[in-house]
Protein backbone atom coordinates (compact mmCIF):
# COMPACT_ATOMS: atom_id res chain seq x y z
CA UNK A 1 0.00 0.00 0.00
CA UNK A 2 1.46 3.47 -0.76
CA UNK A 3 0.78 6.19 1.68
CA UNK A 4 0.48 9.78 0.79
CA UNK A 5 0.63 13.10 2.66
CA UNK A 6 -1.35 15.42 0.69
CA UNK A 7 -2.66 18.87 2.03
CA UNK A 8 -6.47 20.68 1.38
CA UNK A 9 -5.83 21.49 -2.78
CA UNK A 10 -3.43 19.20 -3.51
CA UNK A 11 -4.33 15.98 -5.67
CA UNK A 12 -2.72 12.93 -6.74
CA UNK A 13 -2.78 11.40 -10.50
CA UNK A 14 -3.61 7.31 -11.24
CA UNK A 15 -2.56 6.37 -14.32
CA UNK A 16 -3.39 9.53 -16.92
CA UNK A 17 -6.73 9.60 -16.55
CA UNK A 18 -7.90 9.75 -12.74
CA UNK A 19 -7.02 12.36 -10.68
CA UNK A 20 -8.00 12.28 -6.83
CA UNK A 21 -7.92 15.71 -4.74
CA UNK A 22 -8.48 16.47 -1.18
CA UNK A 23 -11.54 18.99 -0.99
CA UNK A 24 -11.60 19.48 3.01
CA UNK A 25 -10.63 18.47 5.87
CA UNK A 26 -12.43 18.80 9.20
CA UNK A 27 -11.43 16.59 12.03
CA UNK A 28 -11.24 13.03 11.53
CA UNK A 29 -12.89 13.46 7.75
CA UNK A 30 -11.43 13.88 4.58
CA UNK A 31 -13.29 15.28 1.70
CA UNK A 32 -12.10 13.95 -1.39
CA UNK A 33 -12.57 14.96 -5.00
CA UNK A 34 -12.42 12.10 -8.02
CA UNK A 35 -12.02 13.12 -11.16
CA UNK A 36 -12.37 10.43 -13.30
CA UNK A 37 -13.86 9.25 -17.26
CA UNK A 38 -17.19 8.24 -16.79
CA UNK A 39 -16.29 4.76 -17.96
CA UNK A 40 -13.90 4.16 -14.55
CA UNK A 41 -17.16 3.15 -12.12
CA UNK A 42 -16.17 4.88 -8.67
CA UNK A 43 -17.64 3.49 -5.24
CA UNK A 44 -17.17 4.05 -1.88
CA UNK A 45 -15.99 0.46 -0.19
CA UNK A 46 -18.62 -0.07 1.75
CA UNK A 47 -20.99 0.40 -1.25
CA UNK A 48 -18.87 -1.86 -4.09
CA UNK A 49 -18.82 -4.94 -1.04
CA UNK A 50 -22.81 -4.59 -0.99
CA UNK A 51 -22.94 -5.00 -5.07
CA UNK A 52 -20.07 -7.82 -5.03
CA UNK A 53 -22.48 -9.73 -2.03
CA UNK A 54 -25.40 -9.26 -4.59
CA UNK A 55 -23.91 -10.23 -7.66
CA UNK A 56 -22.50 -13.24 -5.56
CA UNK A 57 -26.31 -14.10 -4.71
CA UNK A 58 -27.59 -13.37 -7.88
CA UNK A 59 -25.33 -15.81 -9.38
CA UNK A 60 -26.09 -18.26 -6.98
CA UNK A 61 -29.78 -18.58 -7.26
CA UNK A 62 -31.39 -21.85 -7.14
CA UNK A 63 -32.37 -22.82 -10.83
CA UNK A 64 -35.64 -24.17 -9.60
CA UNK A 65 -36.71 -20.36 -9.67
CA UNK A 66 -35.94 -20.49 -13.70
CA UNK A 67 -39.77 -22.06 -14.99
CA UNK A 68 -41.26 -19.80 -13.21
CA UNK A 69 -39.92 -16.95 -15.58
CA UNK A 70 -40.17 -18.62 -19.03
CA UNK A 71 -43.76 -17.23 -19.62
CA UNK A 72 -42.35 -14.18 -19.35
CA UNK A 73 -40.25 -14.46 -22.02
CA UNK A 74 -42.23 -15.85 -24.75
CA UNK A 75 -44.42 -14.01 -27.46
CA UNK A 76 -47.75 -13.23 -27.05
CA UNK A 77 -48.44 -13.87 -30.78
CA UNK A 78 -46.59 -13.67 -34.29
CA UNK A 79 -43.89 -11.77 -34.59
CA UNK A 80 -44.39 -8.16 -36.38
CA UNK A 81 -42.84 -7.58 -39.41
CA UNK A 82 -39.94 -10.03 -38.89
CA UNK A 83 -37.92 -10.69 -42.42
CA UNK A 84 -41.17 -9.09 -43.95
CA UNK A 85 -41.75 -5.65 -46.03
CA UNK A 86 -43.69 -3.17 -44.04
CA UNK A 87 -47.65 -2.90 -45.29
CA UNK A 88 -48.10 -0.16 -47.63
CA UNK A 89 -47.75 3.60 -46.53
CA UNK A 90 -46.27 1.82 -42.83
CA UNK A 91 -42.90 2.58 -41.56
CA UNK A 92 -40.47 0.13 -41.60
CA UNK A 93 -39.98 -1.87 -38.39
CA UNK A 94 -36.78 -1.57 -36.47
CA UNK A 95 -33.82 -2.30 -38.51
CA UNK A 96 -35.62 -2.92 -41.38
CA UNK A 97 -34.53 -1.11 -44.42
CA UNK A 98 -37.09 1.34 -46.76
CA UNK A 99 -38.59 -0.28 -50.00
CA UNK A 100 -35.46 -0.16 -52.87
CA UNK A 101 -38.00 1.14 -55.16
CA UNK A 102 -36.61 5.06 -54.60
CA UNK A 103 -36.41 7.31 -51.79
CA UNK A 104 -38.30 7.45 -49.30
CA UNK A 105 -41.36 9.69 -49.61
CA UNK A 106 -41.17 10.43 -45.67
CA UNK A 107 -37.54 12.18 -46.15
CA UNK A 108 -37.20 15.76 -45.51
CA UNK A 109 -36.17 17.43 -48.65
CA UNK A 110 -33.76 20.60 -48.31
Amino acid sequence: MLILARRIGESIMIGDQVEISVVDIKGDQVKLGINAPTQVKVYRKEVYAAIQEENRAAAAAAPAHLPRLEGLLEPKGPPTGAGQPPAAGQPPAAGQQPDAKGPDPRARRK
